[in-house]
């Protein structure tokens, strides 16, 4: 059977709730739909807050094949099948192709999609929850319009579960939609659940349903925070047995996996350091890994990862001297720097005393004088 948020998903921008700075009139994505505009676009925003539908309606309003697929599953075959052949009659006719999840294609995967979009054989639409600067190819982003989506805010929640057409108590839609933080998929998923299982809608029903998914690891939501600052704090403590169960938690709620290796690799310099300055390089391998080659191999990258960093020794010295560094600065503003240091590019600035006195590998402080006696990496033995 059709999900619920499929079944009552809008089919106008008439119908559409939210997103008023794109689809309100005189604004950009309403003009594209009136004109039948053809162009490529990334709509970035969080989780449903209608990026699949708003491409649907696009689609549909400029009269073009539309072809979907996810990056998660999808690779270069799959998008060979969706390409018109030069010459033939289907390339005459307008396809859209739209990608869920676009920032899950690696580098190789957008390489091979760029020739298509610069010709013009297909016009892209994609879909991401993360920042296209970081995750989308520089020559193909500079191809495609970004519009940025917002959570739905109360209002608009309260609009869409309308259109469920469901019996809610007011506790329960209250509860939902603080609950689903702006997602209306999440929402309407929620119901459909407590109605399918309980047979009836109540704050209590919805509850239940709501552990019986996996609904609650959304991504900016308190699951995610915990799952992620366990995970953090088990490779800090060596602990690999935990730090492995709460990687595999997240690979399998659907985690980023270059997400996940971010914070690989600012544990590698935050908490290991000068302790195995190689922990650095294996978080950086694994990042590249994960990039190049997506889920689901790429879980046998991050758990490599996961192992060896756990294992590591740990000392916080360069991450703590660097942020006692940073407080000064605040604290004390640009400090006179010592003479015998500065760069002396004139003749004029060596006869006014700059680079006097400089000695290589001096051993006098070659910090401002207010700071001469200050100590911000300890020698490892400093409490």
């Amino acid at each position: 059977m059709e999900p619920l948020a499929s079944q009552i998903r809008p089919k106008t921008l008439g119908e559409f709730v939210g997103q008023e700075h794109l689809t309100g009139t005189g604004k950009p994505l309403r003009v594209a739909v009136e004109k039948k505009e053809l162009f490529s676009f990334i709509l970035w925003g969080p989780p449903g807050s209608g990026k699949t539908t708003l491409a649907r309606i696009y689609a549909n309003a400029v009269d073009a094949e539309f072809h979907e697929l996810s990056a998660v599953e999808a690779g270069k075959e799959d998008i060979k099948r969706v390409i018109p052949k030069r010459g033939t009659l289907a390339f005459q006719k307008s396809v859209i192709l739209f990608v869920d999840e676009i920032h899950r294609f690696n580098k190789a995967q957008q390489d091979f999609l760029l020739p298509f979009v610069e010709r013009g054989d297909i016009t892209l639409v994609g879909a991401t929850t993360e920042n296209p600067s970081f995750e989308i190819i520089s020559p193909l982003l500079s191809r495609c319009r970004v519009f940025v989506l917002n959570e739905h805010s109360e209002g608009e929640m309260e609009k869409i579960l309308k259109r469920t057409k469901m019996k809610i108590p007011k506790n329960a839609k209250d509860w939902l939609i603080r609950m689903a933080q702006g997602d209306a998929r999440q929402a309407i998923t929620a119901l459909e659940t407590a109605k399918s299982l309980y047979g009836e809608i109540t704050l209590e029903t919805l509850k239940e349903a709501v552990q019986s998914t996996h609904l609650r690891y959304d991504k900016k939501g308190e699951e995610h925070y915990n799952t992620v600052s366990a995970f953090i704090k088990s490779m800090r403590a060596s602990q690999a047995d935990a730090a492995l169960y709460y990687l595999a938690r997240m690979v399998d709620a659907g985690e980023d996996p270059k997400f996940i290796a971010r914070r690989m690799v600012v544990f590698a310099s935050e908490d290991i350091g000068l302790a195995q300055p190689t922990a650095l390089v294996v978080a950086n391998a694994v990042f590249d890994a994960v990039n190049k080659i997506g889920y689901p191999e790429a879980t046998i990258n991050l758990a490599h990862g996961v192992a060896y960093l756990a294992q590591c020794k740990k000392d916080r010295r360069s991450y703590d001297a660097v942020f006692e560094a940073l407080a000064d600065v605040k604290v004390h503003g640009n400090l006179p720097i010592p003479m015998r240091v500065r760069n002396v590019p004139t003749k004029l600035m060596k006869e006014l005393g700059y680079h006097k006195g400089y000695k290589m590998y001096d051993t006098e402080s070659y910090l401002p004088d207010k700071l001469k006696k200050k100590k911000y990496l300890k020698n490892g033995t400093e409490e």
